[in-house]
């Protein structure tokens, strides 16, 4: 999110840590700064990958509140049930399954902050709850009349429109006025040509840390694909392109060859290559489609992978080799 290196699992990180060329982005980092002095509800605008938890964590660990627990809840794709007791908790038999009482998030928060991403998602039933406890400090977990209290400072993000300007009538208005104290619009990365170099030098020092390589940068042609790019998935997909491309490379420069953008050929829609262009349904095919989504999930380590893969590491890297000769056909 920043043009320092994004590092997703980096959580003692404060604004002070974070800095831009762009001004967009720089405006955007000035309101942080301000905010954090506040107690006051922030919400978080920006397209999915542009680093929207960071900044509210860096906000957090700027705040009064820094010594309290940062709690994170993606509000995306859950059961009503389910988020009712995610978010306020529950009590032994209040469901099938519910064996123990279970504190929620907002409990679990008391005295720090509460991020809700994905906010524009929240059912009607969970708006209301959620309008409760940010109003009065009040909830209660699912299957109990107790009331719980808790002092938690709430920061929301969406990747689209909420509110009463947008015309969507899923989210209620008093709520959308409550969570938005502050709000913070994130620019996307295509919005931020100043700082691509740095993020990307950034992200390829750290991946090549990770990996145990010694890459020092990228030819002249793998520069001009990755500024002309417009990286839809943001500082998101950059990470996987650069864990990616790190990984292929046997040299110490990253090529061309070795970027396994979308509308490469062959097609990487997947963010994979695929052996033997856009149509390929190979064993083959999905069996280097596997390994680099196997390299991403643990952060480019080879090592690891190997071991996720009960593979050698030497049988990894002769794998890779063979996407990288692939990407190349």
């Amino acid at each position: 999110m920043t043009a320092r290196a994004h590092e997703y699992d980096d959580t003692d990180a404060t604004l002070d840590d974070f800095w831009s060329s762009d001004a967009a982005m720089q405006a955007c980092l000035d309101r942080a700064r301000l905010a954090a002095r506040t107690d006051l509800p922030i919400l978080i605008l920006g397209e999915s990958g542009t680093g929207k938890t960071i900044l509210a964590r860096a906000i957090h660990n700027s705040s009064s509140r820094k010594g309290r627990p940062f709690v994170a809840f993606n509000a995306a794709a859950l059961s009503e049930t389910l988020l009712d007791s995610q978010l306020f908790g529950h009590e032994r038999g209040a469901f099938t399954g519910a064996q123990n009482r279970v504190k929620g998030k907002f409990e679990l928060a008391d005295g720090g902050t509460l991020f809700i991403d994905e906010v524009g998602d929240l059912s009607p039933s969970a708006q209301s709850k959620i309008l409760r406890a940010v109003e009065t400090g009040e909830f209660e977990r699912l299957g109990s009349e107790t009331l719980q209290r808790g002092n938690v400072r709430l920061i929301s993000a969406t990747n689209h429109p909420i509110g009463v300007a947008d015309g969507r009538n899923g989210f209620r208005d008093d709520l959308f006025y409550r969570i938005s104290g502050i709000t913070l619009a994130v620019p996307s990365l295509r919005e931020r040509p100043n700082d691509l170099p740095t993020l990307l030098a950034n992200e390829i020092e750290r991946a090549s840390r990770r990996q145990g390589t010694s890459i020092v940068g990228l030819d002249r042609d793998a520069v001009d694909r990755l500024l002309a790019y417009p990286w839809p998935g943001n500082l998101r997909e950059l990470s996987k392109i650069v864990q990616a491309a790190v990984a292929l490379t046997t040299s110490e420069v990253i090529k061309v060859d070795h970027l396994l953008l979308p509308d490469d050929p062959p097609s990487a829609a997947a963010g994979v290559a695929r052996a033997g262009g856009e149509g390929d349904r190979s064993l083959k095919e999905a069996v280097h489609r596997h390994i680099l989504s196997v390299l991403e999930a643990v952060g480019g380590n080879k090592r690891r992978a190997a071991r996720e893969l009960g593979v050698s590491r030497a049988t990894l890297e002769r794998k890779l080799q063979e996407i990288t000769r692939a990407t190349r056909r």
